[in-house]
Formats: C-alpha cells, sequence, structure tokens
C-alpha cells in the first residue's frame, strides 16, 4: 500500500473505532506496514476521532522515528505482530467493552458458538497480563501470534491484524460482536457449542475459500479440540513448547505424555 493511501485509511478506521465505542479519549492505535518496509501509525495521546492524515507517526520496523510525529508507545506490540506476520500489513489495538470485559475477567473466546466466526477469524486466545508499553506485554503475546489473528491482553484490550488495514479492522469487529453474543448467551442460560463435525466442515470450507489457512489448525482453543482436524505437521509440537517456555513451565504433546507413561511403567522398584 502507498503512504498517502494508508495515511487515509487509518484515519478512516480511527473515526470508527471512536465512533463505535472501541476506543475513548487517546485510547488505541492503528498502524500499516507500508510496501517499502516503513510503518506508518496513530500518533501519541491523540484522540483517534480527530487525527488527521500529516498527524501521523513514520517509523521503521525497529520503532525509529522517520517524521517529527511521535508513535504510540505501544508501537511494540505493533512491530511484534510485523516481525512474527510477513502476511501482516495492519494492526489495531483498542478496548472494545465488551471484547475488553472477557480480557478483564481472565477469559478468551474460544467457544465453538457461531459459525461465521470460526469462517473468518477464529479462537481468540487471551494472553497474560503484561505491563502496557513493556517487553512484559510483547513476552506474553509472542507465543500465540502466530497461529491466531486476533488477542486478547489480560486486564487491557484487544487486538487484531490482517492483511490491510480493514481486515485488521473488521477482526476486532468480529471479536466485539462476538463477545457481546457470548454475553447476552449466558445471560439467557448459556450458549450451545457446534457438533464437532460441524466445526470440522466450516474449517474445510473456510481454507478453501481462503479465509484462513493452515496455520490456524494450531490454535490452541477448546473447539479445535473436539475435533478431528489435525495441526500441520511439527507445527503443533512447536507451538506447545513456545507457549510452556513463555510460561516457565514444559507442555507435552498428547504422544509425549504416552511414551513418558509408557516409560515410567517399565521401569521396576
Amino acid at each position: 500500500m502507498d503512504e498517502q493511501t494508508a495515511r487515509r485509511e487509518i484515519v478512516r478506521v480511527g473515526k470508527l473505532l471512536y465512533e463505535r465505542s472501541y476506543v475513548v479519549s487517546s485510547d488505541g492505535n492503528v498502524s500499516v506496514r507500508l510496501d517499502d518496509g516503513r510503518v506508518l501509525a496513530t500518533p501519541t495521546q491523540t484522540n483517534k476521532g480527530r487525527m488527521t492524515e500529516d498527524s501521523l507517526a513514520l517509523t521503521d520496523l525497529e520503532g525509529r522515528a522517520l517524521n517529527d510525529r511521535r508513535a504510540s508507545s505501544e508501537l511494540a506490540m505493533h512491530l511484534l505482530i510485523y516481525r512474527e506476520r510477513e502476511d501482516v500489513r495492519a494492526v489495531c489495538h483498542a478496548h472494545p467493552p465488551h471484547g475488553s470485559a472477557f480480557a478483564v475477567a481472565g477469559l478468551a473466546i474460544d467457544q465453538p458458538i457461531l459459525s461465521e466466526v470460526i469462517l473468518t477469524l477464529g479462537c481468540v486466545p487471551l494472553a497474560e497480563y503484561g505491563t502496557p508499553s513493556t517487553d512484559e506485554l510483547t513476552g506474553a503475546m509472542l507465543p500465540l501470534v502466530k497461529n491466531h489473528n486476533a488477542l486478547l491482553m489480560a486486564n487491557h484490550g484487544a487486538v487484531a491484524y490482517g492483511a490491510d488495514v480493514w481486515q485488521a479492522f473488521d477482526r476486532l469487529e468480529t471479536l466485539e460482536h462476538t463477545a457481546k453474543i457470548a454475553i447476552l448467551a449466558r445471560a439467557l442460560g448459556g450458549a450451545r457449542d457446534l457438533p464437532a463435525d460441524s466445526i470440522e466442515k466450516l474449517i474445510e470450507v473456510r481454507e478453501r475459500a481462503g479465509y484462513l489457512d493452515e496455520r490456524a489448525r494450531c490454535q490452541a482453543c477448546g473447539y479445535l479440540h473436539q475435533t478431528r482436524v489435525v495441526c500441520p505437521a511439527g507445527e503443533r509440537d512447536a507451538v506447545t513448547a513456545q507457549r510452556g517456555a513463555a510460561n516457565g513451565k514444559i507442555s507435552l504433546t498428547r504422544e509425549e505424555l504416552i511414551e513418558l507413561l509408557s516409560q515410567a511403567a517399565r521401569v521396576r522398584p
């Protein structure tokens, strides 16, 4: 995307974020990775509904300023996502009320209650709490970025990303809409999960249609564990090990656990 188009679209998305109460005051931030590798980002301490095209900050992929505008202090989370995901060209971070309610309650959005969400977004995991604008936050996000297209951040908010700024915004909007429906369903006695065979069919459809690729099979969410869908070879092990390392824990795959128990059973006192 060229710089002028990116400036125009960031401002439009900023207005939508503010008008829909996904951000208030100077909350949230939006960025776009330009074709030449530079990053165009919303400025710090600026209301997203009142930005102008010439108020945006320009940096390199290390966060070094390339103009006289100061980027948000949370730019580090955007840069982490760009480093981990070559396919991502835009990031939206906001505090949508219902999605953020899940985040402060310590809950992921990972139940298979809406077919559209399985098709277009996938599971939204909860990253452990990290102080905003520090390495704590990006460290908590790191194990989850590769195989998810949106994250909740504990006691903070949400971030979504995609191939362009509109896909990033649409994924954030889907996250918020899903959280709202889930909360309403709980007030009515609880939501009913889709059956495993229906989830498998939806995963097949989304891959054929190009909504999500095979990386989404590696999502560590409850509904994928109900199905026979298999993560691409090696990816699940890598994701499990990386997540365990980030949490200071040792994680085993099912096959590794069975082998370990089998060895233990063969040991004689």
